[in-house]
Parts: structure tokens; C-alpha cells; sequence
């Protein structure tokens, strides 16, 4: 947190990210681009832009305060989506820090700045009409699956047969519990398989 209980402000922090996707490639350009840019602090990461939990990019987030700026080499170093970009955006917002990006597509936003924050602005409504766009297809996709009689969610454990033959057992004086053992599955679910089927 920049700033004390004695009025001292402590002076704004660059925090640094990079990011490569395997074991096998390098982060030396990165890093070099962001110790130039004076960043004191670079948190690293070696996964894919599509992992949602990354160590680095947590740590990179949770250090920076108000008036810090995280900086990226290159605006895919932060995640694969304009949706993701917005996340993280936000959640620098929150905490009063910016986002500057050095190198290549995105290297006018600079959060800072205002021309960086009406760029984020645009990038934010992009991202929501991405959303709204995924959530539609979604849907289609789903109603178009019912209509062609696609069974949604998980396939049953027990097919009709198998049900068929665990009531005639129960019915026959067996536990629900032993014919559920017969058939491999749990008590509860052959409960649940029961209930559907009625």
C-alpha cells in the first residue's frame, strides 16, 4: 500500500510480468524489456496463457497498489482473450494500480494515461459485447442439441436394462444398498437412476 500514517507517500512501484508457455522457451527478452522500463520486481510464469491460475500473475496482481503499474512485455503475456485482459484491467482498477504494456498490438494502453484509459474503455465494451456473443451461442447451441434429442449433461451410469433389473430386484426383497453393489454404482446414484426412470 503506497502511503503511511506519517503523510510519507512511497514512491509508485513498476511491477513487472512475464510469461512463456513451456520449459523450453526463454524469458530474457522479456525480462530485459522490463528491467529497461525500470520495473523493481518481475513475478515469472511458465504456463499457457489459457491456465486461469498462475502463481506469477497472482503474485504480480497482489503486489501492486495504489499507483503501482504492472508491466508486460506484450499484451499476450497476460491471457488469450480480450475477456481476460478486462479481468485483470479491473481488478488493477480496484486497487488504484495501471497496466503498461511495453511491445507490439496493445502498446498504447497505458492506464496511466488517458488515451490508455479511453482505450481500456472501448477493450471493456468489446469484451462485454464478447460475452453477450458467447452466452447466445451457447444457448443456441444448446436448444439446437435438445432438438436433435442429444442427451445434455453426463450419459447415465445405468442403462433402462439395468434399472429395469434392480427394481425387479428390490421388488424381489433385496436392498437398495446390495443391488446398487451388484451394479457398481452408489446407493445414491442408483436412488437417483430409479427416480428418473419412474
Amino acid at each position: 500500500m503506497n502511503g503511511s500514517k506519517t503523510g510519507f507517500k512511497i514512491p509508485a512501484m513498476k511491477i513487472g510480468y512475464a510469461r512463456v508457455s513451456t520449459d523450453e522457451q526463454n524469458l530474457d527478452l522479456q525480462l530485459q524489456a522490463l528491467h529497461a522500463d525500470g520495473c523493481e520486481l518481475i513475478c515469472e510464469d511458465k504456463a499457457s496463457g489459457a491456465t486461469p491460475d498462475r502463481a506469477g500473475l497472482t503474485d504480480a496482481l497482489g503486489r501492486c497498489g495504489a499507483g503501482d503499474v504492472l508491466v508486460v512485455w506484450k499484451l499476450d503475456r497476460l491471457g488469450r482473450s480480450l475477456i481476460d485482459l478486462v479481468v485483470i484491467v479491473e481488478a488493477l482498477q480496484a486497487r488504484g494500480a495501471g497496466l503498461k504494456i511495453l511491445t507490439g498490438q496493445g502498446a498504447q494502453l497505458d492506464t496511466t494515461k488517458p488515451d490508455g484509459r479511453m482505450i481500456f474503455g472501448i477493450l471493456a465494451i468489446m469484451a462485454q459485447f464478447e460475452r453477450e456473443l458467447i452466452g447466445e451461442r451457447a444457448k443456441a447451441g444448446l436448444a439446437a442439441a435438445k432438438r436433435r434429442g442429444v442427451q445434455l449433461g453426463r450419459p447415465p451410469l445405468l442403462s433402462p436394462f439395468q434399472v429395469d433389473e434392480a427394481r425387479k430386484m428390490i421388488a424381489a426383497g433385496k436392498l437398495r444398498r446390495e443391488v446398487a453393489e451388484l451394479l457398481g454404482v452408489s446407493p445414491l446414484t442408483l436412488r437417483r437412476a430409479l427416480t428418473a426412470c419412474l
